[in-house]
């Protein structure tokens, strides 16, 4: 038998059910308008991401060239690797896990990806910090150091092409003037050189954006937490260490997460500013050449596979090694 209140109302008890289905009603809602929100970006990725990344994995399998992409036939690793026994009996190894020149390529990026990503970390983190303070005209400085971020690749490769160049570059005239160099030096043409170049610019172009995402995080620190280390006395320094660089490292952590796929992919301003220099040669820029200029379109194929998977890897590594939660925390 039912019960009910003596206003002959059901009792507060039976509004359970009926609030509970409510929310899962509500709850329902909401994921299909998500699913109808992330249909058009879904479609988006598959054309102009997902596509090309099967075609090219597809093609790292044949033989096609770039003047006849459908011709391709089925030739299974040979790009990757293959190896051939001549009649004298001499073994060759043929490909691209055995091409001394893919070998260099990955070799220089990582060794720009870990050095430009590493010191913009440490001096985004430092400009932070500046921008986290209050002082007059905050806003317009925050703005200011946006510029360098906010420019065209193409156009700050060129524009540093101009400031290094051995004739009439603005930094040789300076260090020259300074007596630090004895004679010009072709910063973007010398091998000692060319790499340092690179990083230089890159520094001064991504800085802003590393700076930008640490403010992000150094803002959500509530003021309480330094106001507590102030009433304790506690030294600036200790405060760093022990209270804003743990409380900050989820979002640093993320923030090295973006720089890092950037810097592994590194294209345009190396094209631009080193384009023959193999002491800059990434492995972007190798798989170009195999791709465009060289007509193994194959080749290159497989060799941009390989870029993908080792970003992927490298990516995949980093958050497991780190614990990091892409959401803006940390794993526990």
């Amino acid at each position: 038998m039912t019960t009910t209140a003596l206003d002959g109302r059901p009792p507060h008890g039976a509004k359970a059910p009926a609030r509970a289905a409510g929310r899962s009603e509500l709850q329902a809602q909401r994921v299909r308008a998500a699913r109808m929100f992330l249909l058009p970006m879904m479609t988006a990725l598959i054309l102009v991401a997902a596509w090309p990344l099967l075609r090219t994995i597809w093609f790292s399998f044949t033989d096609t060239s770039l003047s006849n992409l459908s011709g391709g036939q089925w030739v299974g690793f040979e790009n990757y690797l293959s190896v051939r026994t001549l009649d004298s009996g001499r073994v060759i190894w043929r490909g691209t896990l055995v091409d001394p020149d893919w070998w260099n390529a990955v070799y220089n990026t990582f060794r720009f990806a870990i050095i430009s990503v590493s010191i913009e970390t440490v001096l985004g983190l430092m400009i932070a910090l500046v921008l986290n303070a209050e002082f007059k005209g905050r806003g317009l400085v925050r703005a200011a150091i946006l510029i360098p971020w906010a420019i065209p690749t193409i156009v700050s490769a060129k524009l540093w092409a101009w400031l290094f160049n051995d004739q009439f570059g603005m930094i040789n005239d300076i260090l020259l003037t300074f007596g630090i160099i004895s004679e010009k030096v072709a910063w973007t043409a010398n091998a000692e050189t060319a790499f340092w170049a690179v990083i230089i610019v890159d520094v001064w172009k991504t800085t802003p954006f590393m700076a930008l995402l640490c403010l992000a995080g150094l803002q959500m620190i509530p003021k309480d937490v330094y106001e507590a280390t102030r009433i304790d006395g506690v030294h600036p320094v200790t405060v760093f260490f022990k209270v804003t660089l743990p409380l900050v490292k989820p979002a640093l952590m993320v923030a090295v997460i973006f720089r890092m796929l950037d810097a592994l992919r590194i294209f345009d301003l190396i094209y631009v500013l080193t384009p023959n220099s193999s002491s800059t040669k990434t492995m972007s820029i190798i798989s170009r050449e195999n791709l465009i200029d060289f007509d193994n379109f194959a080749y290159g194929s497989a060799q941009s596979t390989l870029l993908f998977l080792i970003i992927a890897l490298s990516v995949i590594l980093y958050i497991w090694l780190g614990k990091v939660d892409l959401g803006g925390g940390k794993k526990q």
